[in-house]
Formats: C-alpha cells, sequence, structure tokens
C-alpha cells in the first residue's frame, strides 16, 4: 500500500472521545507508516481538519459536543476537506443506517469491535480512491 504522498506519510485525523481508543488506533496506523492527528469531539475534528486538512478521518459517530455524523456532514461541505474520505466507526447496538452514514459523506462504515485487517481494507480503498481521483 502507499502509505505516502510525495515525501511525506499520509495524515489520518482519528476521532474519538475515549482517550484508550485514540491512542491505540494511533498506534495501529503508526506502525502502518501513517502519520496520526487525534480529536477528541467532532468539533475539534472540524476544526483540526479545516487548519490542516488530512488524507483521511477514522470518526467515531457517538461523541460529545458535536456527533460524526454532523462533523462528516460538516467536513463535506467545507471546500478545503470536502475531499477527504471519512471512515466512520460505532460501536453502539443502535447505529445509525448505513445509507444515514454514507449520506452524511462517509466511504464506509464499520462496527467496533472491528478486525483491524478489515478496517485497513477500507483505509486503503478510500485512499485508492482519492488517489485516483
Amino acid at each position: 500500500m502507499e502509505r505516502r504522498i510525495g515525501t511525506r506519510p499520509q495524515r489520518v485525523l482519528v476521532v474519538d472521545d475515549s482517550a484508550e481508543i485514540r491512542e491505540l488506533w494511533r498506534l495501529w496506523l503508526n506502525f502502518w507508516g501513517f502519520a496520526v492527528q487525534e480529536a477528541a469531539n467532532g468539533a475539534e475534528a472540524v476544526q483540526k481538519a479545516r487548519l490542516n486538512p488530512p488524507d483521511l478521518v477514522l470518526m467515531d459517530l457517538w461523541m460529545p459536543v458535536l456527533d460524526g455524523l454532523e462533523a462528516t456532514r460538516q467536513l463535506k461541505e467545507y471546500p478545503s476537506t470536502a475531499h477527504v474520505p471519512v471512515v466512520a466507526l460505532s460501536a453502539q447496538t443502535v447505529s445509525p443506517e448505513p445509507k444515514e452514514v454514507t449520506e452524511a459523506g462517509a466511504k464506509a462504515f464499520v462496527q467496533k469491535p472491528c478486525d483491524p485487517d478489515e478496517l485497513l481494507g477500507h483505509i486503503r480503498s478510500a485512499l485508492s480512491r482519492l488517489r485516483a481521483q
């Protein structure tokens, strides 16, 4: 997998209200060669992404302040982040319908806990589609 754009590693913004989950994803993504930025809620994610657009956002859906669906919608409305693929994650047993997640702008929806290989496949796919555009 191509994990670099030119001379820099691809950047992933990990958004989750759990510091432990963010750390887990950060360590795992760093292992695969990605540069990781973190946000603790959707509002923080939108702000960070607008200031420094990542190559991909890994977005939890259920968070305080601003949930992942609305944060994804806001990212898709802003010109500098509209192209950034979002992979949505949710551990809730009552999750939004996959159609609602894709209508918000996410490229994939993965139920937590998830198989890391499955998630890596979604990340690779979203980044490949972005490079092809």
